[in-house]
């Protein structure tokens, strides 16, 4: 089998054919064990294909071809693109879209990552997001926030290239704009309403008094007094999440969240919570509207990365610990 796979290199679009062949592979998996050697297989040929080495960083702008931007929209994974002018505003001057190509699939994004440049840490994604702001004086920028991440192709699962991505890209906009002194995130915390599901005494402990669907729904979010009310016992039951909440069978032991387990891992660190920073439907139902800054410290980089693989310790700052025992 290995044979047959190799030989899907040399044919026009025969990579690109492997990656859809696992991707619906992954779906029989659970029900066909008998598949899984396929499967690793399949895996370890595109981990040697697709190695970092041989990828393409690519900055995607307006003038981009037609067929490009159509699959930006179509792959985004983290906050929908809505229309054209959503996507036009996306990549305005004031913004940067960056993804990593292979020479293989040229005209397929493999992952794509979404900057936002400004003088401040974002602390909400509608305001980042919204068409009618104006432009920001890039030559004013000191942050480049990261706001959206997405991987694209269901193909390539277990196959990890985000953190070399994120990496260039940092050099890229250091050469770009000498100014920028700050590298961080606004985050989603997808699996926070999960956890809450199986561990619903969590609500208690936070001193919530809601239900999990009811949060979830989020009409709580457009009355003020709910609002202020739920304001502190959400934000702890967040930093409790994202401190304490571990996935099972993994040591040393891993975050819950695979957003969190993804920036801690490439050496981030949990700089700061964000109270209804994502008011979506989306973000209500999973994160009860809360977002999280992840901050890239160059100093800090290295020494976090070597701590979190070492004995799975998070790098946090002291007022996020505090939010976590009030």
């Amino acid at each position: 089998r290995i044979r047959i796979l190799t030989q899907f290199n040399a044919i026009p679009q025969g990579v690109k054919f492997l990656v859809d062949l696992r991707a619906e592979l992954l779906g029989f998996l659970e029900k066909d064990p008998e598949l899984a050697p396929l499967d690793r297989e399949l895996e370890a040929r595109l981990t040697a294909w697709f190695d970092v080495g041989f990828l393409e960083l690519q900055r995607i702008t307006w003038a981009s071809p037609a067929a490009l931007l159509e699959k930006l929209i179509t792959y985004e994974a983290v906050h929908e693109i809505r229309s054209w002018a959503d996507l036009k505003n996306r990549l305005d001057s004031d913004r940067r879209c960056y993804a990593f190509f292979h020479p293989r699939m040229p005209t397929e994004p493999l992952i794509f990552v979404e900057v936002a440049l400004t003088d401040h840490l974002a602390d909400n994604v509608q305001h980042l997001l919204d068409e009618t702001a104006p432009v920001f004086n890039v030559r004013r920028a000191d942050t480049a926030n990261f706001y959206s991440i997405s991987n694209t192709q269901t193909g390539l699962r277990g196959v990890s290239f985000g953190n070399f991505l994120l990496k260039r890209v940092i050099d890229d906009l250091k050469r770009d704009f000498p100014r920028l002194k700050t590298f961080a995130t606004l985050s989603p915390m997808p699996g926070l309403a999960a956890w809450v599901r199986k561990h619903p005494q969590a609500l208690a402990e936070s001193g919530i008094d809601l239900p999990t669907a009811e949060l979830s729904a989020g009409a709580w979010a457009a009355d003020r007094r709910q609002a202020r009310r739920l304001r502190d016992p959400l934000l702890a039951l967040a930093a409790r999440y994202l401190l304490e909440a571990k996935g099972r069978g993994e040591n040393p032991p891993r975050p819950y969240d695979p957003v969190s387990r993804f920036h801690l891992g490439n050496g981030a660190r949990i700089e700061r919570l964000n109270y209804l920073a994502d008011h979506s439907a989306k973000g209500l139902a999973q994160s009860f509207g809360m977002m999280v800054n992840y901050l890239y410290e160059p100093e800090e980089i290295e020494r976090n990365v070597e701590a979190f693989a070492a004995d799975g310790r998070i790098a946090a700052t002291a007022s996020l610990r505090r939010e976590a025992r009030r």
